[in-house]
């Protein structure tokens, strides 16, 4: 008997299956879920420090209306009645034009449920956001070099909470802002807005030039209806997606020096957050799956990381230092109090509630997928994992395995450090764009579904809870 679970010669176009498998890891997520809703609710009775009203979410319990609703529903409708069938018809240009303004029409959608001074112009003006310091940004090469130094807590001019925990290209973004007239909480918001919807044409524009060119457009619907679009607007882990995002798809193109302005790219991004030194497991993954010149863009990509990396050591910030100071700093706050046992594992529902329902699903089939290719034995042979990456079958299936793998790697590291506990939905976002790649292995029958369960988890927490910081 065949079995229901093999997958398909090319990702993007699996035939319609009934897998009990599917239901079967939809159960497990629903009981972590209530799991942790559950103990987080007797952890906040007891007042034990989770500093999440609503974990595992970083939120508060308030069901609420707003003049977004209906359009939300207007955008998830059309996505769920027609995405599926557009992506697969449509021109490649048009495609990925649709794709940007349907996840901005989604993402400020969601965003103006709660209201558009809430929701939008005043979630990055407060005082532990990056705005707060704009105004006292007069001279960047002066910020630069004393930026360290600002670090550490409880000191006259230590920087607020969201700017301190990240390195200065995050405080970057909206000097520059500023300083080209776009000043304020509202054109901050739009700009998370615009920047991360992004991210439903670079993860596909990379998947296409991997080879999986199905997959490509397989994805794109559920990029759109992405749950997590609820904390890109607005937050400024929208634009970290977003940056990640460009970065490895422009390792995935042909040229040298394509390669080496992704690797600049992803070289800032390691000056967005101190989290992104993970982004490698992704960048080698992206560039082993190269069909062309795979060492000679590893050099390129090298070098555009090192050029933006001398550039913010030259100004005077080191990220080793900043890192050091940037732990220290973690722990004279809230992280202190955060039970490690508590979200090492409710991170992961967080994470189910920003990735959607489908993760699961589209994960276990990535890893029969993986298992069914011969990944796992031959990863531990050097000249047998080569062969593996030159073969036909991994350079079709490859990448909807190979990516979500990765991104699921560097979120377990993320997670197991400890220095990720709570506000994982948002932090995440990087990854979890990378995780989707894997709804490439969904039967075509069944994704409509699947987008309807996104869209149904994006709604219900944005209307049930008050997510703005």
């Amino acid at each position: 008997m065949t079995s229901t679970t093999a997958p398909p010669a090319t990702p993007g176009r699996t035939p319609t299956r009934r897998v009990p498998g599917d239901l079967l890891v939809l159960g497990v997520e629903v009981a972590l879920l209530a799991v942790a809703v559950l103990v987080g609710a007797l952890l906040n009775a007891r007042d034990a420090g989770l500093h999440a009203d609503a974990a595992p979410l970083y939120a508060t319990w308030r069901p609420h209306l707003g003049w977004g609703s209906p359009a939300a529903l207007l955008v998830a409708v059309a996505v769920v009645g027609w995405g599926a069938r557009w992506a697969r018809t449509a021109r490649w240009g048009l495609l990925l034009i649709s794709a940007w303004l349907a996840a901005v029409a989604w993402t400020l959608s969601l965003a103006l449920v709660d209201g558009w001074t809430a929701g939008l112009t005043r979630r990055l003006t407060a005082q532990a956001e990056y705005l707060h310091e704009v105004p006292g940004v007069t001279d960047i090469p002066a910020m630069l070099a004393g930026f360290t130094d600002r670090i550490l807590d409880f000191q006259p001019a230590a920087w607020s909470t969201h700017t301190a925990g990240h390195p200065p290209g995050a405080l970057l973004i909206f000097v520059w802002l500023d300083r080209a007239g776009l000043a304020g909480g509202a054109a901050a918001g739009l700009a998370c807005v615009l920047l991360g919807a992004t991210v439903a044409v670079s993860v596909p524009v990379t998947l296409r030039a991997l080879g999986a060119a199905d997959a490509a457009r397989a994805v794109i619907p559920f990029l759109v209806l992405l749950p997590g679009a609820v904390w890109v607007g607005a937050s400024a882990d929208g634009i970290f997606a977003a940056v990640v995002a460009a970065g490895l798809a422009l390792l995935a193109v042909r040229g040298w020096a394509v390669a080496a302005v992704g690797g600049a790219l992803l070289g800032f991004a390691l000056h967005l957050s101190y989290g992104f030194p993970l982004v490698g497991v992704l960048a080698l993954a992206v560039l082993a799956l190269r069909r062309t010149h795979r060492w000679g863009a590893l050099l390129a990509a090298c070098a555009g990381v090192a050029a933006v990396t001398g550039v913010f050591v030259a100004a005077g910030f080191q990220w080793w230092v900043g890192y050091h100071l940037v732990v220290e700093r973690y722990y004279q706050g809230w992280a202190a109090d955060r039970p490690y046992r508590y979200w090492v594992w409710a991170n992961l529902a967080a994470l189910l509630l920003s990735a959607g329902p489908v993760l699961g699903p589209a994960l276990r089939r990535a890893l029969v997928a993986a298992w069914r290719l011969g990944m796992p034995p031959a990863l531990g042979r050097w000249r047998a994992s080569r062969r593996l990456v030159g073969s036909a079958a991994v350079r079709t299936a490859g990448p909807t395995v190979l990516l979500p793998l990765a991104a699921a790697l560097a979120v377990l590291g993320a997670d197991l450090s400890g220095l990720s506990k709570a506000e994982v939905e948002r932090i995440w976002l990087p990854f979890t764009v990378w995780l989707l790649v894997a709804t490439a292995w969904l039967p075509l029958g069944s994704r409509r579904w699947w987008l309807a369960g996104q869209a149904a988890t994006a709604l219900a927490v944005n209307h049930l809870l008050w997510t703005v910081s």
